[in-house]
């Protein structure tokens, strides 16, 4: 498994009173990642999600204009252009097997205070580990809340580096995946699926975190 070379990146400013944020696709084991950073973080990892949605869904959060990487008419901030090309390398090593923390700086701008504090949580579960909704919430200091640390989870922006597809059902069932990604249920889990069995764990799931 493994991503192949992202497209030339081309990185740049554009006129407004905000500054932009920029975004590069390159195809996956399932289908294309969406990467995003703004200045010297990452903002956005998506699978799955064509890219007009991914834009426009991303413009509503961050509410600045988000560019193509890719545009020959746009010139960018090095950092930026460096902080997407170290993505791209980390998410081909983590895919083909070769690593187990993703390092990347990241910034979960537009997000809740709850969201922000169960994602932390999301982000301390290790590789090749896995809890429940329910275990997460007890972890993160909100016994009983495993509803409400489901939808978090799900409205997750950054996938793989926080990780969201190591958070199970209690059963040791897959649960669900991918919240308001695009994409049916089934290939969401097929998605998830393989994350998990990349880091080698096997569903039914019989050892929990928490």
């Amino acid at each position: 498994m493994g991503v192949s070379e992202p497209v030339p990146v081309t990185l740049g400013a554009v006129s407004g009173s905000l500054p932009p944020s920029w975004y590069a696709v390159a195809p996956g084991p399932w289908g294309p990642i969406h990467v995003a950073a703004r200045g010297d973080a990452i903002v956005a990892i998506e699978l799955l999600t064509p890219t007009p949605s991914f834009v426009a869904s991303l413009e509503r959060r961050l509410k600045r204009p988000v560019i193509a990487a890719s545009d020959p008419r746009t010139v960018a901030p090095s950092t930026t252009r460096g902080l997407l090309e170290r993505a791209w390398a980390e998410l081909a090593e983590y895919l083909g097997g070769r690593r187990r923390t993703l390092d990347l700086p990241i910034d979960l701008v537009g997000l809740s205070p709850w969201d922000r504090l169960v994602l932390d949580g999301v982000r301390g579960i290790p590789y090749g580990s896995v809890t429940s909704y329910g275990r997460l919430a007890g972890l993160i200091g909100r016994p009983g809340a495993a509803r409400a640390v489901g939808g978090a989870v799900g409205r997750n922006p950054i996938g793989i580096v926080i990780p969201c597809h190591r958070v199970i059902a209690r059963d040791g069932g897959l649960g669900g995946y991918g919240g308001d990604w695009y994409g049916t249920r089934e290939r969401l889990l097929e998605v998830k699926r393989g994350l998990l069995e990349l880091e080698g764990v096997e569903i039914p799931a019989r050892d929990l975190v928490g």
